[in-house]
């Protein structure tokens, strides 16, 4: 299986839940079994039509976050793990970058923090998704913020040009997550912090597994275990790293908020 296999199917994937949050077709959570792979991760899959049990992905988790209203109907389509924004201490002026920002909800409620003086940009490689989330932006009044078509191994803004980076279950989809996290260093300025949520794998995948495409767009088999995680984090150059498990999604992976900063002196 390719990085370009896997990227397809991630994409086809997301264009399709983009087309039913759009049209208003996408599933809503219902209880699943305790082993069963809700929505193969990751929120609803409009092609299997697996529900999403309630407050493991998608907008539940946002419930009490006081600004929460300000994604407006993107919330809607929410389709994480966590609540990138709830830990990422945003400032006033700073500059946030949205790695798979999706329907749009993490960067709105990013704009709101940093003011219009800051700026929060979101990146996705899905046209659809992209698309939507400017639509969402508009239908919300918010201006201070940016959507762009692209890839995570390649993001396309200047070396250190964002104060934060996060990203809300989507860096385990990628197929080279080093790639990824090299990525999230070069574009963060020194002292930058990395707060993002995502799936850490209880223990390595058998290969069989991994060799699933289906179940690798659904974020399960494609979750790194958290010492391996650590371990790219610190290759890329972070410190501080901080990687803390919040509820399980699988019998074989949990949501995690993973942390890290760039050094000030780098």
């Amino acid at each position: 299986m390719t990085d370009h296999t896997v990227r397809d199917a991630v994409r086809r994937r997301y264009a399709e839940a983009a087309r039913a949050i759009d049209s208003g077709t996408a599933p809503r959570p219902a209880p699943a079994a305790p082993d069963q792979d809700p929505a193969g991760c990751c929120g609803p899959s409009p092609d299997l039509g697996v529900l999403t049990p309630p407050g493991v992905f998608g907008t539940s988790l946002y419930d009490g976050d006081p600004d929460a209203s300000r994604a407006g109907l993107a919330l809607e389509g929410s389709l994480g793990c966590g609540v990138p924004t709830a830990v990422a201490e945003l400032h006033e002026g700073e500059t946030v970058l949205d790695l798979g920002s999706g329907a749009g909800a993490d960067v709105l409620i990013s704009a709101g923090r940093v003011g219009s003086t800051g700026r929060a940009i979101g990146l996705d490689m899905t046209p659809e998704m992209v698309e939507l989330a400017r639509r969402n932006a508009a239908e919300a009044g918010v201006t201070n913020v940016e959507f762009h078509e692209g890839y995570l191994e390649d993001v396309p803004l200047p070396d250190a040009s964002v104060d934060v980076v996060i990203s809300n279950c989507v860096i385990n989809l990628a197929a080279d997550k080093a790639v990824v996290l090299r990525e999230a260093y070069r574009v963060l300025r020194p002292g930058g912090r990395l707060a993002i949520s995502d799936v850490v794998a209880h223990h390595p995948w058998p290969e069989e597994l991994r060799a699933e495409v289906e179940q690798w767009t659904g974020c399960i088999s494609g979750a790194l275990v958290e010492e391996d995680y650590r371990r790219l984090l610190r290759e890329a150059g972070f410190e501080d790293v901080r990687i803390e498990t919040t509820h399980e999604v699988h019998a074989l992976a949990s949501a995690a908020v993973v942390r890290a900063t760039r050094p000030t002196g780098d």
